[in-house]
């Protein structure tokens, strides 16, 4: 077992580095530039109808739910641990310059975001019952003229979705959520485990509309919630920001040691930087894997290029603020380089708890026990969606996705008892693989996007 354990993490650090984190970035300033920067000049406006009255009505086009439902039930499944343990992790690991090397790779995450989605809605299906079916898997297989290559790429999609839904989209942030509720309130992991098995049972065997509908108050309030604290920490040092932001950027193009003060004993060079900020903002905005296109498929809308800027919205609120928030809370309080009793640095969720702590004593550590748990339930919802729309592809089958219901449940119980480390690494190389079919249809794909995004913008000009 522990021989199995280690070639899985020798495949994950392949699979994860640096090679898939050039494709992932590449393929984001290709399509920034293929798309001629429009992704990045039209975001004011798509914020703007993101949270217009106009998206949360359902009456243009076909689709099961709303575009701010599809937008937040994405978001849903993208923001989790990652915002706060992920951030944590990379500045420490990284050095405070991983923070830049989030942004950069965000910027350009979202001209990927929108292509993925845009895509997932123009070559999007309809089952039996009426719900739509899209997703790179779909998109593969409708926009490739050779069917057997698409069938493979498709497949291949699928199959890694559907694995990665149990690991990365469920017992890790099970696992999280159980951690930090023992940790904060002493709460039995076996307890959260069985309430939190229950309520997410509830939800997902109401669908897609049933999960929206709790994705589109929780993950707003969650959000608000978490942010407002953020920033009263921020204001509260804000003294420290200016010092804090410059060590950000100088350690982001000059890795080098800093003893005491914001930045701590973290030593770091530019690669450490650029390698731990690139991951952790992939890992937590997910643009190039594809997953939050299965989400965006399902929404009411008759502009699949509209509804791409709308979903892009979530790389920007996901990265550019609730991670930012993050990172400059921890920057300005002065607790990275910090150690605990046992001389270790404060890592993960405990250095975010410490910067939180730093104002706002023991209710900081209850804000971020209570972010951990909607932030991680949230992804489980989202990641639910998206995984059993991918095994419907694989099966054609509604028996097998309400059996996946059931042992999807079950998994965030079992998630939240038991630290499954192999589990983990396989689904945490299930999930980086699911970006290699994505990119390859984002990339043999960008002239159609490209025409069908500049013909957009004619059409609407010329009204």
């Amino acid at each position: 077992m522990e021989k199995l354990s280690k070639i899985l993490e020798t495949v994950d650090g392949v699979v994860w580095g640096p090679v898939m984190l050039i494709l992932l970035v590449g393929t984001g300033i290709f399509l920034t530039i293929k798309l001629r920067f429009l992704p990045w000049r039209y975001l004011p406006k798509a914020l703007k109808m993101a949270f217009s009255p106009e998206s949360r009505k359902t009456d243009k086009g076909e689709g099961d739910i709303s575009p701010f439902s599809a937008l937040m039930t994405a978001l849903a499944g993208t923001i989790g641990t990652g915002n706060i343990v992920g951030v944590a992790t990379a500045m420490v690991t990284g050095g405070p310059g991983a923070l830049v090397w989030m942004w950069i790779a965000a910027a350009f995450g979202i001209s990927t975001k929108y292509a993925e989605c845009a895509l997932a809605i123009k070559y999007r299906e309809t089952n039996e019952k009426g719900e739509m079916c899209g997703g790179p898997m779909y998109t593969i297989k409708n926009a490739f003229k050779n069917k057997k290559i698409a069938l493979f790429l498709a497949g291949a999609f699928a199959v890694f979705t559907v694995l990665a839904s149990f690991g990365i989209g469920n017992m890790s942030q099970a696992n999280s959520i159980s951690s930090s509720l023992t940790q904060t309130f002493n709460i039995p992991n076996w307890i959260t485990g069985i309430v939190l098995a229950i309520l997410t049972g509830i939800i997902i065997f109401g669908g897609i509309k049933s999960i929206s509908k709790v994705s589109s108050v929780l993950v707003p309030v969650m959000a608000i919630f978490y942010i407002v604290s953020g920033l009263i920490v921020i204001f509260v040092n804000y003294k420290n920001i200016p010092a804090g932001l410059g060590t950000i950027w100088s350690m982001a193009f000059g890795g080098k040691a800093i003893a005491g003060g914001i930045a701590g004993t973290i030593t770091v060079s530019v690669m450490d930087s650029i390698r731990y900020g690139v991951s952790r903002g992939v890992f937590s905005n997910e643009a190039g894997l594809g997953s939050a296109a299965i989400t965006a498929s399902s929404v009411t809308t008759d502009s699949h290029v509209n509804q791409g800027y709308i979903n892009m919205c979530g790389t920007f609120i996901d990265t550019i603020i609730v991670c930012s928030i993050t990172g400059l809370a921890i920057a300005s309080s002065g607790v990275l380089g910090l150690t605990d009793a046992t001389g270790k640095l404060l890592d993960g969720s405990d250095l975010t708890i410490a910067a939180f702590q730093s104002v706002l004593g023991k209710p900081g550590a209850i804000v971020v026990s209570i972010g951990i748990l909607l932030f991680a339930w949230s992804t489980i919802l989202g990641w639910e969606y998206q995984g059993e729309k991918a095994l419907e592809y694989l099966f054609k089958n509604r028996t097998v996705c309400y059996i996946y219901r059931v042992v999807f449940a079950v998994i965030v119980f079992l998630g939240s008892v038991v630290a499954l480390d192999i589990a983990w690494s396989f689904s945490d190389i299930a999930n980086g693989l699911m970006a290699i079919p994505n990119l390859i249809s984002l990339i043999a794909l960008s002239g159609v996007l490209a025409r069908d995004t500049v013909k957009h913008h004619k059409n609407r000009e010329l009204r």
